[in-house]
């Protein structure tokens, strides 16, 4: 399922695999982006905020974006994660990847304090020299820095490596001002639970989080939002919205992992300070993910 371009199709954020000692599982890793070439995704970004990036040594970091990239068959994309607490680190990062083979990069803004527009976009100038590929992060919930779609349009005139945006706001009208003030730069959907909504209006990819678990359920609710055939796939949407609604929470991390071992796969633990889900979210959000794996069961 090779797409047009490297941050086209599905892109699984995909969660770091550590064993029980909390060291990191490179194999595991590898069998995972194996897996989810081979169950209809089009690419994996490894160290994003799903795969923990901020506890990882410099080595595992390194290592998680050689090992994916080891991993990808021919046509299936890796999008590495760059985000760091300054462009400079995230520069390395961008350099490492493009070294490691990687066929574009994540970028966020400057994450260690609250940015203003100037300094953001110096940020994305700084990485974009490095001349790979850039799909800008809207994460306005962590970094405390919004790329309004006003934003986005000025790193669309200065930066011209930046190509994409993955849209976490959860701001549905969001889509429409971007195409609007910057018509170069594509929307990808950046939170499970607004697929549908940005779908409506016209997207090129989406950086997702529950695929890990369920890749062949959610690259079918994926066609058929790409395909506009939005009567057959709002029904899907609701079985699957509760559980979709997590990758949108504090605690996506470990939710998504949960779904992982909950559905046969290896999620395995966090690292701190993320700790298990406390009794009451892990009863929901394994109700949640009963009901969408049943949903899918009872249709074969």
């Amino acid at each position: 399922m090779t797409q047009s371009k490297p941050w086209h199709g599905i892109l699984t954020a995909t969660a770091t695999p550590y064993r029980a000692d909390l060291s990191v599982d490179l194999d595991k890793y590898a069998e995972h982006v194996a897996w989810l070439a081979a169950n209809n995704t089009h690419g994996v970004v490894p160290n994003g905020s799903l795969g923990e990036y901020q506890v990882l040594t410099e080595t595992e970091r390194a290592a998680m974006v050689t090992t994916a990239v080891a991993a990808a068959p021919a046509g299936f994309s890796v999008v590495p994660g760059v985000g760091a607490y300054g462009a400079g680190e995230s520069r390395k990062w961008a350099e490492q990847a493009a070294k490691a083979g990687a066929h574009a990069v994540m970028l966020l803004p400057p994450n260690a304090y609250k940015a203003n527009d100037d300094e953001v976009i110096a940020h994305y100038k700084e990485v974009g020299r490095v001349g790979i590929p850039i799909v800008a992060y809207n994460n306005p919930f962590d970094t405390k820095v919004d790329l309004t779609p006003t934003l986005v349009a000025r790193i669309a005139d200065e930066v011209p490596n930046v190509v994409a945006i993955k849209e976490f706001s959860g701001d549905v009208r969001r889509i429409w001002q971007l195409h609007s003030l910057a018509p170069r730069i594509e929307v990808l959907v950046g939170a499970d639970d607004v697929l549908l909504e940005l779908g409506t209006a016209g997207i090129v990819g989406w950086i997702a989080g529950f695929p890990n678990a369920m890749p062949r359920e959610s690259a079918e609710l994926y066609q058929l939002v790409i395909d506009g055939n939005f009567a057959e796939a709002s029904k899907m949407y609701a079985e699957v919205h509760d559980l979709f609604h997590w990758d949108s929470k504090k605690e996506f991390i470990q939710a998504i992992k949960l779904a992982m071992d909950v559905l046969g796969r290896y999620g395995g633990p966090t690292r701190l300070p993320r700790l298990p889900l406390p009794a009451v979210d892990d009863a929901k959000c394994r109700k949640d993910i009963e009901r969408a794996a049943a949903f899918f069961k009872n249709r074969k």
